[in-house]
C-alpha cells in the first residue's frame, strides 16, 4: 500500500471521529474537511493532561502477576461458555467472551453485549463497533491489536444496563482476563464500564480527563464515552479523541 493511500485512509478514519485534518500545499495548511466539532489543530496534537489528574507510575512498572482460577485461556473460555452464575444465562444465545490480541497493550471494556453481539458471539460488532474500529484506527491501532471485552458476557434482556448482581457475578471472569493479558492500559467505554471498574457512581463526564488505576494491580485506566453515545451525540467525538490521545500517551510512556 502506497503512502498516499495510507494517508488517505487515515484521513477517513479521523473524519469519522469528527477530527479536522490538514495537508501541506505550497507552504500553506489547507483543511481537508470541515466538521462542527473539529479540533482547531493538527490531528496529531497530544492532549494536555487535566491539572486534576492523579499521577500514574511509569507503565513499565504496572505489569502484574495475579492468581487466577482458570490457568489458561482455553480453560477460562470453556468456563465462561457454560456459566450460569446469574439470570442472564437463561436467555442468551451464546456468551460473548471477548476478542483480540491476548498479549495486547490495550484492554477495551464496554458494558454488555447487544443483539448483534449475542448473535455473533463477539463484542462491538454493530454500529457502535464500527465506530470503535474507526476510533482505534485513528490512532494507528487495528481491532486485532487490542483486546475487547465487556463488564458482563451475556446480553441483558431488551439491552438494559446490567444489574449490580449480574456485573458482580461476571467480575471474576473479567479479572481473570485482565490477569492473563496484563495490559498496559484499560480503556473504559461508558458509564457502566467505568463505574463497575472503579467502584464509583461518578458520571462519565466527571471521570474523563483523569488517569485512574484499576484495583490492586494499579493498571492505568482511562474513561471515555461509549461509541453508542457518540453516535447519538456526535459533538462529543472531540472529547473522545482527546481521551484516545491521553490513553496513547500512557501506553507509550510519554
Amino acid at each position: 500500500m502506497g503512502q498516499a493511500q495510507t494517508d488517505q485512509q487515515r484521513r477517513q478514519y479521523l473524519e469519522a471521529m469528527g477530527i479536522q485534518t490538514w495537508s501541506l500545499r505550497q507552504t500553506q495548511l489547507q483543511p481537508q474537511s470541515q466538521t462542527a466539532d473539529a479540533i482547531p489543530a493538527a490531528a496529531e496534537t497530544v492532549a494536555t493532561p487535566s491539572p486534576q489528574a492523579e499521577p500514574v507510575a511509569p507503565v513499565a512498572e504496572q505489569r502484574i502477576d495475579l492468581p487466577t482460577v482458570a490457568t489458561d485461556w482455553a480453560e477460562l473460555e470453556a468456563e465462561v461458555s457454560v456459566c450460569t452464575r446469574c439470570d442472564l444465562s437463561q436467555h442468551r444465545h451464546q456468551t460473548v467472551f471477548g476478542v483480540g490480541s491476548r498479549n495486547a497493550d490495550w484492554l477495551v471494556i464496554g458494558e454488555a453485549p447487544g443483539a448483534d453481539e449475542d448473535a455473533q458471539g463477539e463484542p462491538f460488532v454493530g454500529p457502535a463497533g464500527k465506530l470503535l474500529n474507526q476510533m482505534l484506527l485513528a490512532i494507528g491501532l487495528k481491532r486485532e491489536q487490542v483486546f475487547i471485552a465487556n463488564i458482563v458476557k451475556c446480553r441483558p434482556a431488551d439491552d438494559r444496563d446490567p444489574k449490580a448482581a449480574e456485573a458482580a457475578a461476571c467480575e471474576v471472569y473479567l479479572k481473570q482476563q485482565i490477569a492473563l493479558i496484563q495490559p498496559k492500559l484499560i480503556f473504559a467505554l461508558g458509564r457502566v464500564a467505568a463505574q463497575n471498574l472503579l467502584k464509583t457512581d461518578q458520571k462519565v463526564g466527571d471521570m474523563r480527563g483523569q488517569r485512574f488505576e484499576y484495583g490492586d494491580s494499579k493498571i492505568p485506566l482511562v474513561v471515555s464515552y461509549h461509541p453508542a453515545y457518540l453516535l447519538r451525540m456526535p459533538s462529543a467525538k472531540r472529547k473522545a479523541w482527546q481521551d484516545l490521545l491521553s490513553a496513547r500517551q500512557i501506553v507509550n510512556n510519554e
